[in-house]
C-alpha cells in the first residue's frame, strides 16, 4: 500500500534545494512476481523459496530494479511529478528487499539548473531505517513556461 503523499507536479520554477519526498510501500509476493512477468527476469533468487535459501541471501528477495521503480515512482509522481522526464539515474545496491519489507522511497534536490530544467537529486531506499539502495538521478523538470 502506499502512503498518502500528494501527487502532481512541482514546477523548475517552484522546486528548491532540499526538497524531499518520499513514498512507503510494502514489497508483496505479487509485485515480485508481476516485476517478473513485465521484465521477464525469472531468476530462482526471487521466485522459488527451496533455491533462495541456500543463497547468500538465505531466502528470497525482490528484485533491485522494483526497489529502484520506487524511486522512479517518487520522482514521477511527487518531485517534481507528472511531466518530469528522466535523463539519468546511478543505482549502488546496499541490502535485500525481502517479501513483506517496507520501503521507503526518498529524493532530495541537491542542484537545479533552471536554465536547462535540470534537477539534481539525492535518491534511497530504506528498510527498517537501513539504507537498502543509494543513487542520484538527474531530471528535466516541467515549467509553467514551456509545458
Amino acid at each position: 500500500m502506499l502512503d498518502k503523499m500528494p501527487r502532481g507536479t512541482i514546477c523548475i520554477e517552484d522546486i528548491e534545494i532540499g526538497m524531499i519526498r518520499h513514498l512507503n510501500k510494502v514489497v508483496t509476493d505479487r509485485d515480485i512476481e508481476m516485476f517478473a512477468e513485465v521484465s521477464t527476469d525469472h531468476n530462482p533468487v526471487h521466485l522459488d523459496d527451496d533455491y533462495a535459501n541456500d543463497t547468500i541471501f538465505e531466502g528470497r528477495i525482490a528484485h533491485g530494479m522494483l526497489t529502484a521503480g520506487l524511486i522512479s515512482a517518487v520522482i514521477g509522481e511527487q518531485l517534481p511529478g507528472h511531466g518530469t522526464v528522466y535523463l539519468g539515474q546511478s543505482l549502488k545496491f546496499l541490502g535485500p528487499v525481502r517479501p513483506g519489507d517496507q520501503v521507503t522511497a526518498q529524493v532530495e534536490v541537491v542542484e537545479i539548473d533552471l536554465g536547462r530544467r535540470r534537477v539534481k537529486l539525492d535518491t534511497f531506499c530504506s528498510v527498517d531505517g537501513k539504507k537498502v539502495l543509494v543513487g542520484e538521478a538527474t531530471v528535466l523538470a516541467p515549467s509553467r513556461k514551456f509545458d
